[in-house]
C-alpha cells in the first residue's frame, strides 16, 4: 500500500490584485489578446477565478494503466484541492492534495504529511500550470513575463507560441491555435516527487461552453515522450466565492 501511496504522488500536479501586462512585445500582447477573447473576454475571466472541475481518465505508471477519478476547487494561484480515487493493483486508493498559500498537505487513506517548502513551491508550480490555460488572464499580471516565439505546428495546425517566465523565476511554452486563439499546448519542466526533473508536454482539444467560458475536455499529458495523465473534463463551474475549509488541514 505504500508504495501505491507514493506512485501516486506523482498524479497530484494535475490533479488578486492586477499588474501591467510584461510583455515583451507587441506580437506576445496579441497572441494574449486574442486568448482571452475566444476563451469568453476578460469580464467573464475575471470571475473564473474560482473554479471546480470534475474528470475522469487514466494515469499511467511503470507501465501500468489504472483508471482515476478526481474535483478540483481552484482559487486564484496559490488554493487548491485536489481529491482523486483510483484502483492500483486490485487496491482502491482515495487521496487529497491541498495547497493554502505557502503551506500544503497531501493525504492518502490514513496517512497525511505536510508539505515541505519546495514541494510547496512545485505545487505552486503545478497549479499556475493547470490554471493559465484554463484563462490565461494571469499572463497579464502576478509577475509573469511572456515572451513570442516561432510558430509551430500542434498536429497538422500552426499555432503562436508565447515562452512565459513564472513568477518563481522557471520557464514554460504555450502554444495556441493560430486560428481560434485557443490554447492547444502547454511544455514545461516539472519536478516529480522525489525530485525527478520530467519535460511534460499537455495538448487541449475538444473545447465546450461552461458557464461562458469555453473549457477544453480533453486534456492529455505525457511525461519524457510516454504516457503519463489522460483526462475527460466532465464538470467545470464558476464559483462566486469559495468556503475557506475547502482549503484546510485535512483531518
Amino acid at each position: 500500500m505504500k508504495r501505491i501511496s507514493l506512485a501516486l504522488l506523482f498524479v497530484v500536479g494535475f490533479i488578486g490584485s492586477r499588474a501591467p501586462a510584461q510583455a515583451d512585445d507587441a506580437a506576445a500582447t496579441a497572441v494574449v489578446d486574442k486568448a482571452i477573447k475566444a476563451l469568453g473576454g476578460e469580464a467573464k475571466l475575471a470571475k473564473a477565478g474560482a473554479y471546480f472541475r470534475k474528470g475522469k481518465g487514466s494515469i499511467t505508471l511503470g507501465g501500468n494503466e489504472s483508471d482515476i477519478t478526481s474535483e478540483s476547487t481552484v482559487q486564484g494561484l496559490d488554493h487548491y484541492r485536489n481529491e482523486f480515487e483510483g484502483e492500483f493493483n486490485g487496491n482502491k486508493v482515495k487521496g487529497v492534495v491541498i495547497l493554502n498559500g505557502d503551506r500544503g498537505w497531501r493525504k492518502f487513506g490514513d496517512n497525511k504529511s505536510e508539505l515541505n517548502a519546495d514541494a510547496a513551491a512545485n505545487e505552486k508550480r503545478n497549479l499556475y500550470l493547470q490554471v493559465i490555460p484554463v484563462t490565461v488572464l494571469p499572463l497579464k499580471g502576478n509577475g509573469f513575463k511572456v515572451e513570442s516565439a516561432a510558430d509551430e505546428k500542434v498536429g497538422d495546425k500552426p499555432a503562436s507560441v508565447l515562452k512565459v517566465t513564472g513568477p518563481d523565476g522557471k520557464e514554460f511554452m504555450l502554444f495556441f491555435d493560430k486560428e481560434s486563439g485557443l490554447p492547444v499546448k502547454l511544455t514545461a519542466s516539472v519536478a516529480g516527487f522525489q525530485g525527478q526533473q520530467f519535460t511534460q508536454e499537455t495538448t487541449y482539444g475538444n473545447y465546450k461552453d461552461f458557464d461562458g467560458v469555453p473549457r477544453a475536455t480533453k486534456v492529455d499529458s505525457k511525461r519524457n515522450g510516454e504516457n503519463f495523465l489522460k483526462q475527460e473534463i466532465t464538470e467545470f463551474k464558476v464559483l462566486d466565492k469559495v468556503d475557506p475549509k475547502a482549503f484546510a488541514e485535512p483531518e
